[in-house]
């Protein structure tokens, strides 16, 4: 079979297991945790349910983790997924799935969250529908330009930003308790609801959305010092950290809001800031949110025109994006991820109304990615089981497969309850497959 080019490694290998997973945490925690929590709450109401629902979408996460991590340090090269399907199936169906990860995942990623940044900016000045839409965009440009230029240079700035998000989480976890007291919730732990199986999918889809990213390093694996070792550890780590993080600042969300009043409220971050730090908690929480989602927007411009650059190296994109500049950073790549957000952003609206949108066609997109990538992990230990594998996926095969059955399970319960969006996302899919065949005409 066919597999992907070796042109591909040609990229530098700059980036240290630190930067790698900062990259991890920085892709992870941005808009969602601020946001999400509430859409969890109306859908799981109780306090065992909130919270086995935050613990499950870790579970998930960490269980792709491990068949990423042994498909990233086999291939070690940039374009993640487009290269694991590409030697597992046939080159049409990396490219499928590449297309997908590119133009849903990544640059709708991209503008579900600068749509976020407006959102968080908005509770600090007044914005117009005209004003939000040029900030998202802006805030795209901006962080693509440092992208654009050198690869160290976003990477650095994606390091800095995880560094600085961690911090303001551990200060909204120690401090908010201690400076809330009296002001929180009487009785945080009592509800009013009852969860339900029929929507767990649906509950479910913004803790995977809040998790997205978890899988970032293996996009620029070809870019990573030492990936057999540094790969896996990466995504070890930058999850163990994301999921430490969520699970106390969702308990201090609770401990300030109450799950009685916590399902359905829009803007979770800035209601318990308002709690526990004052009148100036609201304006702190949003200056943190808007940090934290440049943060990710960041980590999310560096790594999603990776698989845009493998695939035009192997013939099958448009040959400018695997073009480099004089920082061996493919600009072009980077330059045209963000048009497709800058799109994104204009046909979705940016506002709050359409950010469940764009984040169930996001997550839809995500669950048939990752159920494609997981499959590859059992067809390349049938079809080359001699070939090196610095990391072997632990809990094989027994754990990937409950990882692919619980994401089929999330994704019909998505299509029931958001057909739209998650039928956005496969025609996306499937417009894939003329599009490759006119690219490999082309190449012919």
């Amino acid at each position: 079979m066919a597999g992907p080019s070796e042109k591909t490694q040609e990229l530098p290998r700059v980036l240290t297991l630190r930067d790698a997973t900062m990259l991890v945490v920085s892709s992870v925690i941005g808009v969602g945790i601020f946001l999400t929590p509430g859409d969890v709450a109306k859908q799981f109401p109780t306090v065992s349910w909130f919270f086995f629902a935050w613990l499950l979408g870790g579970a998930l996460a960490l269980a792709g983790a491990l068949a990423n991590a042994e498909l990233g340090a086999m291939f070690p090269k940039a374009g993640g997924n487009y290269v694991y399907l590409t030697a597992a199936y046939h080159p049409m169906a990396g490219f499928m799935v590449g297309w997908l990860s590119f133009f849903a995942i990544f640059a709708g990623t991209v503008a579900t969250l600068a749509i976020g940044f407006t959102i968080s900016l908005s509770n600090l000045v007044p914005l117009t529908p005209v004003a939000k839409m040029a900030v998202a965009i802006a805030v795209i440009w901006f962080a693509s330009a440092v992208n654009a230029y050198a690869t160290r240079a976003g990477a650095a700035l994606n390091t800095s930003t995880a560094y600085l998000k961690i911090a303001a989480m551990v200060l909204i976890v120690v401090l908010g308790p201690i400076l809330g007291r009296g002001h929180t919730a009487p009785d945080p732990l009592v509800s009013t609801g009852t969860a339900s199986l029929a929507s767990f999918g649906v509950g479910l889809a913004p803790v995977l959305f809040s998790y997205l990213g978890w899988n970032a390093s293996v996009f620029v694996a070809g870019e990573i010092e030492s990936p057999g070792k540094n790969l896996p550890r990466s995504l070890f780590l930058g999850l163990g950290i994301c999921t430490a993080i969520y699970v106390l600042v969702t308990a201090t969300y609770v401990y300030a809001l109450g799950m009685r009043a916590l399902p359905g409220m829009p803007v979770v971050g800035i209601q318990a800031g308002q709690v526990l730090f004052g009148k100036s908690g609201g304006p702190v929480l949003a200056i943190i949110m808007m940090a934290s989602i440049f943060g990710t927007v960041n980590a999310n411009v560096l790594v999603g025109p990776r698989i845009a650059y493998a695939m035009a190296t192997d013939g099958l994109f448009f040959r400018a994006a695997a073009r480099l500049n004089s920082e061996k950073t493919p600009h072009v790549a980077v330059i045209g991820q963000a048009i497709v957000a800058s799109l994104l952003v204009v046909a979705f609206k940016a506002d709050a109304g359409s950010l469940n949108k764009v984040l169930n066609y996001t997550t839809f997109a995500i669950v048939l990615a990752t159920i494609a990538d997981t499959t590859a992990l059992y067809v390349l230990r049938r079809r080359e089981p001699q070939r090196d594998r610095p990391y072997r996926a632990k809990g094989y095969p027994i754990v990937p497969l409950l990882y692919i059955l619980a994401n089929a399970a999330i994704a019909i319960s998505m299509v029931k309850g958001n057909p739209v969006e998650c039928l956005t996302s496969v025609a996306v899919l499937l417009a894939g497959a003329p599009i490759y065949l006119l690219f490999t005409m082309r190449r012919a």
